[in-house]
């Protein structure tokens, strides 16, 4: 996800992505510890996607409580 793309987003879709992208962060770490995990990139770029929510979303309107 680019930051172009989250900056275009509400806060209500960006707390709504920043969501769903734990529930997948969740679900990579629960694959990697059964070691079922195939894409380990899969999980730097959620990490990194949720950084990036999370930071835009700061400077747009505060801090997201998650």
């Amino acid at each position: 996800m680019k930051a172009v793309d989250v900056r275009a987003k509400t806060p209500d879709q960006l707390r709504d992505e920043l969501v769903l992208l734990k529930k997948e962060q969740f679900n990579l770490r629960f694959q990697r510890a059964m070691g079922q995990l195939e894409k380990t990139a899969r999980v730097k770029k959620i990490r990194r996607d949720i950084a990036r929510i999370k930071t835009i979303a700061h400077q747009k309107v505060g801090k997201i409580q998650m």
